[in-house]
């Protein structure tokens, strides 16, 4: 009997030999994680060559979707912990991407405003990742991007606690177990 080391980790996303398990290859858990990890590699490796991070992307888009904002509801928005967040801050600043100015109403809050050099940069990432998505998504058609797009959204509103109630009144709480 031969045995072979697995070297590569349990989350390796390099082509199946066939050697993994079919129970393994069905597990819809494991082929989201599988697939996750790749996207995310791609983003992170398509934002690197712009000179850019997923955090830079979110608070742009947060900022050109919703206007200038404190920190902390920028924090709120984009899932990005407030003192994470001030690191990003200083890296879209640096880059004249965005401003920080006090805030009129409380002067020990900044506000942070996207400039016109920050739209023009997320208008860049914009392209490039619908360029990334198109990569990620090639085997599938049209019709079907649209159909993963509800099914995930479905799902992480469901396990967020944000899916929408039965009656369509008020958001279903997340279920505790």
């Amino acid at each position: 009997m031969s045995t072979t080391a697995d070297t590569t980790g349990p989350m390796d996303d390099s082509r199946d030999d066939g050697a993994t398990p079919a129970r393994l290859r069905s597990l819809p858990s494991r082929l989201l994680a599988h697939a996750a990890m790749h996207a995310d590699r791609l983003v992170n490796e398509g934002l690197a060559a712009a000179d850019a991070r997923k955090w830079h992307y979110a608070v742009l888009v947060a900022l050109q979707e919703s206007g200038p904002a404190s920190q902390a509801t920028l924090s709120r928005r984009t899932g990005i912990y407030r003192s994470d967040l001030v690191a990003v801050i200083n890296e879209l600043a640096d880059r004249g991407h965005v401003e920080r100015a006090p805030d009129p109403a409380d002067r020990r809050r900044n506000v942070i405003t996207i400039t016109q050099q920050g739209r023009r940069h997320l208008r860049r990432l914009d392209k490039l990742l619908a360029s990334i998505q198109d990569d990620l998504l090639a085997p599938l058609t049209q019709p079907e991007r649209d159909q993963l797009t509800r099914i995930l959204t479905r799902l992480l509103d469901h396990h967020t606690g944000t899916a929408p109630h039965p009656t369509g009144d008020q958001p279903r709480p997340k279920h505790k177990k």
